[in-house]
């Protein structure tokens, strides 16, 4: 399973090689995820090659070659989950309500031993982790979450949002990841785990 910048790096690299028929430098991916050091970048590709996406070559400028069979995994192996409706980026919108359209995911972004399910963001509260208003999310159903996690909350029954989740003694805290919005801290008893954020889809 890859994360949120493993996946926009692979993908950036496979849209790069579409468009130009070459792969891109360590500072033009750099520069499009926004990363500081080369060594961010070095780290990414490192993991992209342990689980078999790409190669490296040493010593070799634009050093990557995309693993055909992955390549061809990616676009064949897909799933239908259930795609449930919009969740609030930002402010929090009324809970979700059952939907019967579906949406197909690639196999590498779930785990077959999960229930899973999908969403839109709608808002831009969650930028800063590289979710915009527009994004489906794909969720690992689940009522468990550690400090850390992107989580879908529900409040008091009625509201639903996305956000990064911090618990407390007596308290659960609703982080958002952009400093236009405000951190939200709610009594334990207020907020119910619905699921864990486990991959992303963009529509260009």
């Amino acid at each position: 399973m890859l994360t949120i910048k493993q996946k926009k790096l692979l993908d950036y690299i496979k849209s790069y090689y579409q468009d130009k028929d070459l792969f891109p430098t360590f500072d033009e991916m750099k520069d499009n995820l926004s990363i500081k050091s080369k060594s961010g970048i070095y780290k990414l590709l490192s993991s992209l090659e342990d689980k078999g996406y790409i190669r490296k070559t040493p010593h070799k400028a634009r050093a990557i070659e995309l693993n055909d069979f992955r390549k061809n995994s990616i676009e064949t192996n897909k799933t239908n989950l259930p795609f449930l409706g919009r969740i609030a980026a930002g402010n929090p919108i009324e809970a979700i309500t059952g939907s019967f359209e579906q949406i197909s995911v690639p196999n590498y972004l779930i785990n077959n031993k999960k229930e899973h399910f999908t969403l839109e963001v709608n808002g831009d509260s969650m930028i800063d982790e590289g979710i915009y208003d527009g994004d489906i999310v794909v969720i690992s159903k689940t009522n468990l979450a550690e400090t850390g996690d992107i989580v879908v909350a529900l409040i008091d029954e009625n509201e639903v949002t996305l956000k990064k989740f911090r618990s407390f003694k007596n308290s659960i805290a609703l982080e958002p990841s952009n400093r236009n919005f405000k951190t939200r801290i709610f009594g334990k008893d207020r907020v119910t785990i619905q699921g864990k954020l486990v991959g992303l889809i963009r529509k260009f």
